[in-house]
């Protein structure tokens, strides 16, 4: 769900979404919502897709082939100047929706964020913002899948937003280019618009008003029409309209929350004609989530434990006791264990604030549950592209998990304690990780920062316009991208 595989391009972190993320909901990235209602909620998967520090790319030393120009080299890329070199084709340089865009020496991945009042676009590298745009409501956000859009939830439902950095693969390499960011009128209505997963190169909107599925091809987004409706791959309503989530399969396949009545109880598996149901499982009571794992797994949170699907089977692994609910999940393509939340008072009533995190092998289908020493929130959980398991305690601490001992390797400080808030749609620190580099925000004092995995420092701190509530990114790479650079040669 939004995952990247480990091996990556030499202009890249070594890399999820999917991790999701979800959120890599963040995936987890996920962002996910809390599970005590049903309410105008998302999930949010956080994703382990590679960012590209500065830093790493200055130590490396790498540079693009002649067949480009060097603009964008060593600056932001909301300060780059026109590219002198030729483009891969006569319509490369063309922006999905139509924009120009100017061509860039390597990828040039940005942040989106969201605050009461508007949603912000950042370069990743130098944490500046690259546009600031105003709009009204509790705006959501979550990553496409296609290394450039990002969907925002809206009222109306999922608003598309081109956040003006991408790649054309071209032979063994790719060109990257960079526009002003636009959120676009192009929007995939729906009655409370909820969770967004991107997987197997399809991403799954649900509407929870409905319990309408639609599903969308990554590659075509770049031929929609900004002024109308997005075109969709296909869709399918539940039975009974639900808070509910869906991720679509390598095979065509789709799994999808079911009910019986009004209550949530299961997974159903669709196949490709999204009409013909092909198994299911009732045994995830209160399921809410989901996050992908190595190997192909899929995972959905339960009250009890998670229910896995892996090679064509459900299999529920079951809270340690018995007892536990599990709702927040981050998976690794890096990993076959996922992490995940652990609550232990029963649904709904009081927020619990818990200091307990559940690691699930999805080999086996057994679930460890690490108990941590300061509380954290459903915006708090995220994977490295090692497959280290995050998680961002009130503390201020990013503790790094092993999550095959469950040992917790590394403590990071980053942000001064903080308390989270009882109501869900309230700002407070949000983790998103994308390979190796971290970053958080602290609406309190109206920080953003950057934390490099690999050394366990905080490299760079920038004071935002707005406190921060909802934090995502892209990678500028199309997924077409991944891997071309060594497929063979090619001559300009």
């Amino acid at each position: 769900m939004t995952h990247t595989s480990p091996q990556t391009s030499p202009l890249q972190d070594s890399a999820s979404q999917r991790t999701g993320a979800r959120p890599g909901h963040n995936s987890a990235r996920h962002h996910t919502c809390s599970p005590a209602s049903d309410q105008t909620r998302r999930h949010t998967r956080r994703r382990t897709r590679t960012l590209v520090s500065a830093a790493a790319l200055t130590a490396a030393g790498l540079v693009l082939s002649a067949c480009s120009g060097q603009s964008g080299a060593g600056q932001s890329d909301s300060d780059a100047k026109p590219s002198g070199g030729g483009s891969a084709s006569s319509s490369a340089s063309q922006g999905t929706l139509g924009s120009t865009g100017t061509e860039q020496a390597r990828a040039m991945p940005r942040l989106v964020a969201t605050y009461e009042g508007g949603i912000m676009t950042l370069d990743a590298a130098t944490l500046k913002t690259v546009k600031d745009e105003k709009k009204d409501g509790l705006l959501r956000v979550n990553p496409a899948g296609d290394g450039r859009h990002a969907f925002v939830t809206t009222g109306e439902g999922f608003q598309l937003l081109d956040t003006g950095t991408w790649s054309v693969p071209h032979g063994d390499h790719s060109h990257y280019y960079t526009a002003p960011p636009q959120l676009t009128p192009a929007t995939v209505k729906a009655d409370k618009a909820g969770h967004v997963v991107s997987h197997a190169g399809r991403a799954a909107l649900y509407a929870d008003g409905t319990g309408t599925t639609t599903l969308l091809d990554l590659a075509a987004l770049a031929k929609q029409d900004p002024n109308g409706e997005i075109k969709d791959a296909g869709s399918y309503t539940a039975p009974t309209a639900h808070h509910g989530v869906s991720v679509p399969l390598e095979d065509g396949r789709l799994l999808t929350t079911r009910t019986q009545g009004e209550e949530r109880v299961g997974v159903t598996l669709l196949d490709k004609d999204l009409k013909t149901e092909a198994g299911h499982s009732d045994q995830c009571p209160s399921v809410h989530g989901e996050a992908a794992a190595q190997g192909g797994a899929v995972v959905f949170g339960c009250e009890g434990g998670v229910l896995v699907f892996k090679d064509g089977r459900f299999t529920l692994a079951k809270a340690p006791g018995g007892h536990g609910r599990v709702g927040t999940q981050a998976g690794s393509e890096a990993s076959p264990i996922v992490l995940g939340d652990f609550k232990v008072k029963a649904d709904g009533g009081k927020r619990e604030h818990p200091t307990k995190v559940s690691l699930t092998d999805t080999r086996t289908a057994t679930m460890r549950v690490v108990d941590l020493p300061a509380s954290y929130s459903f915006r708090s959980l995220g994977r490295a592209s090692n497959g280290d398991a995050l998680v961002l305690g009130t503390d201020g601490k990013l503790r790094v998990i092993d999550p095959s001992s469950g040992r917790v390797t590394r403590e990071i400080p980053v942000t001064a304690p903080w308390t989270e808030p009882e109501e869900w749609q309230a700002a407070r620190p949000t983790l998103f990780t994308d390979g190796q580099t971290a970053f958080v925000t602290e609406p309190t004092s109206r920080k953003l920062h950057r934390v490099d995995l690999r050394t366990g420092k905080v490299t760079a701190t920038t004071t935002t316009p707005q406190p921060l509530n909802e934090l995502t990114g892209v990678t500028g790479v199309n997924p077409e991208s991944k891997g071309r650079e060594k497929a063979g040669s090619h001559d300009h």
